[in-house]
């Protein structure tokens, strides 16, 4: 995930472009399919309900900084209790409030 939060950190609101590594991601590594797939499944809810609709900026960069926090905050080489509490956190989260 270093390497995925390195890249969104650079690319504000790229959303769609992220959602596509995602999915080479998961099926390219695997082990990381799962949680590939939340991730994108939580990005896709964010464009479908804000798609083609005028979005306010805050609301743009809230989703932006939550995003990029949750990304960061992912360790792939932890132990498997971790990641299991990384795939709750996802499986939880939502980038509007």
């Amino acid at each position: 995930m270093n390497d995925l939060h390195a890249w969104l950190s650079q690319q504000h609101h790229g959303f769609r472009t992220f959602q596509q590594k995602l999915e080479t991601l998961g099926r390219d590594d695997p082990a990381q399919r799962g949680l590939c797939r939340l991730l994108s499944g939580l990005i896709g809810s964010y464009i479908e309900t804000f798609d083609e609709a005028p979005l306010p900026v805050e609301i743009a960069d809230g989703a932006y900084h939550r995003l990029l926090t949750l990304v960061e905050s992912i360790d792939l080489n932890a132990d498997a209790n971790r990641r299991l509490q990384d795939i709750n956190r996802v499986a939880e989260s939502q980038l509007w409030q």
